[in-house]
């Protein structure tokens, strides 16, 4: 299925990349219950039967992406342009038992460099259940997020895509059952240079997305016996830090010995 995905996205931007072609096979009537224009700061394609967005669209101006950075987020709103009856609200996400934090697709560190283009990020329709290791980790979501305005300061701007995965029956959260997503995708790419690159996330805890696929966890700054009680509690397979040894030039010689 990802394999199939990514050769998607890949043979797409080759061949219409940053078109209105390319953007057009995701924002459209027969894809979308209602496509979002978002004051023209982002679009959105959004799916009255999950309740929350499809896929999303914007642009990173790298000269505005460092800029501004506005300390005080406002508070999340729902989405007067889309019937109750589909849309969510941030109380939906309070307590939930799936440990899902409000996931923004448009982030907000790309847009705090106006007050209007923050407002704008925060309706609730640019907001999905983003399981909260996923979604703070530098390694993971985050990590990709600064990823992207990285490359829009270098090569001036850059064009995202954001992509949603639900399954046929997926889980809920809230009072207004909002549908839980399997899976979301990122790609950023600029026409001019030629640029594509595309990141692949599951919605479950980084811990056990890294079992599932066999990669080895190393859990760093264990330095005293609750940090390491924590460590074996969470079934990480190895550990450094001061508890398990202090550096020493003889190490590799003993533990090979």
């Amino acid at each position: 299925m990802l394999k199939k995905i990514l050769s998607t996205m890949v043979l797409a931007t080759s061949l219409a990349l940053a078109s209105d072609t390319f953007l057009h096979q995701f924002f459209n009537d027969k894809v979308c219950d209602q496509v979002l224009e978002n004051d023209g700061y982002f679009k959105t394609c959004y799916d009255y039967k999950v309740k929350g967005a499809k896929y999303v669209a914007y642009t990173i101006d790298g000269s505005l992406a460092n800029k501004g950075n506005i300390d005080e987020r406002p508070r999340f709103y729902p989405d007067k342009n889309i019937p109750n009856q589909y849309s969510s609200e941030h109380s939906d996400y309070i307590r939930n038992r799936y440990g899902m934090d409000r996931g923004h697709m448009a982030e907000d560190a790309s847009f705090d460099y106006s007050q209007r283009s923050l407002n704008a990020v925060y309706v609730m329709s640019n907001i999905i259940p983003q399981h909260s290791t996923v979604n703070r980790d530098k390694k993971a979501w985050a990590g990709v997020e600064r990823f992207g305005r990285a490359i829009a300061t270098k090569m001036g701007k850059v064009d995202v895509l954001n992509g949603v995965i639900y399954s046929n029956s997926p889980k809920r959260i809230g009072h207004n059952q909002i549908a839980v997503p399997d899976a979301f995708w990122k790609m950023y790419y600029n026409q001019e240079q030629k640029y594509q690159r595309c990141f692949y996330f599951e919605n479950k805890p980084v811990l056990s997305f890294c079992k599932i696929h066999d990669i080895k966890i190393i859990a760093e700054y264990v330095e005293d016996e609750s940090i390491y009680n924590k460590v074996c509690e969470l079934d990480i397979e190895f550990s450094q830090g001061f508890y398990i040894g202090k550096p020493s030039e003889n190490l590799l010689r003993e533990i090979l010995n």
